[in-house]
């Protein structure tokens, strides 16, 4: 067997093209232009990447973006202020922190501060007690991306067994919580779970997200199950060369992808689709904010 490649970045250009879309109908017919603010403390390269990115697909899609960077010095209460100025800003719908926060800040404290209806991350606590009682929130970009992959490869997802490797707050929890409103049968498991290889073993679907690379191997796959590779692990590639590296995932993908029935890669996988999924979380947030329909087939 040979798995079924799913391309999140062809899957995640779909998804920025109909935001574009309900963007467009937003500005012409009410006179809306939906608002990203993101704010970046201190010059963490990664993040800065990560920032530019977003600033340049927010503006793709035909939505406002508003940058603010930080010195990596800036007190609490300085950044708090500028929260509390964007909270209240009625042009922003989203507000995006970028983790992680220089030591000296309280990342739950500045998350906790963001208005929740603009917590387009679905981190702050309000969002995440929503979702875990199963009513309308604003849902974690990766774990949504996820969900829509396995949702437009699957159809209904009812009574399927799922494994949710890893239990973080930002991946974990909340895809477990996502995969029970799809009812399927949901395991979350960890470093302390016993027998592991054989939980996995039970799962039609597996979502890898506990950041150690190629720790999934093939045999532990159902054959046909639904492989989900959240991680993005840097690794050394000595057969380019010395000292260069490659990006695998939390599974080891030719194994895998020998068995399973689906499954994605890294990269190319399930990272395109956070940017994605942010920017219809934005969406969402500005229709909510207006009174307007939601965008369907962007939420959970």
């Amino acid at each position: 067997m040979t798995a079924t490649v799913i391309d999140g970045k062809a899957f995640a250009a779909n998804v920025r093209s109909q935001v574009a879309e309900h963007v467009a109908v937003l500005k012409a017919d009410h006179g809306i232009t939906p608002g990203l603010a993101v704010v970046l403390v201190g010059e963490d390269p990664a993040s800065q990447v990560y920032v530019r990115s977003k600033g340049k697909q927010t503006v793709e899609v035909g939505m406002n973006s508003f940058e603010h960077k930080l010195d990596a010095d800036t007190s609490e209460a300085d950044l708090l202020a500028l929260i509390d100025q964007l909270n209240k800003d009625p042009a922003v719908h989203g507000i995006l922190v970028q983790l992680p926060l220089p030591g000296h800040l309280n990342s739950d404290l500045v998350i906790n501060s963001i208005d929740p209806a603009k917590d387009v991350d679905g981190f702050h606590i309000s969002n995440v007690g929503l979702l875990g009682t199963g009513q309308k929130s604003m849902v974690p970009c990766t774990p949504l991306g996820c969900l829509m992959m396995l949702r437009d490869h699957h159809g209904s997802l009812s009574g399927m067994n799922a494994v949710v490797l890893g239990r973080s707050n930002i991946v974990g929890k909340p895809m477990a919580q996502l995969l029970l409103g799809d009812s399927c049968t949901v395991t979350i498991a960890h470093s302390r779970t016993k027998d592991l290889p054989d939980v996995v073993r039970g799962a039609d679907i597996v979502v890898a997200a506990v950041g150690r690379p190629q720790m999934v191997p093939g045999d532990w796959i159902k054959p046909g199950a639904t492989v989900i590779d959240v991680g993005i692990n840097r690794i050394d590639a000595p057969e380019k060369g010395e000292g260069k590296t490659r990006l695998v995932g939390d599974v080891d993908y030719d194994s895998c992808a020998a068995v399973a029935g689906a499954i994605t890669p890294v990269p190319g996988g399930v990272g395109p689709m956070t940017i994605a999924c942010l920017l219809a979380n934005t969406l969402t947030a500005c229709c909510r904010a207006n009174g307007l329909a939601e965008p369907e087939g962007l939420t959970a």
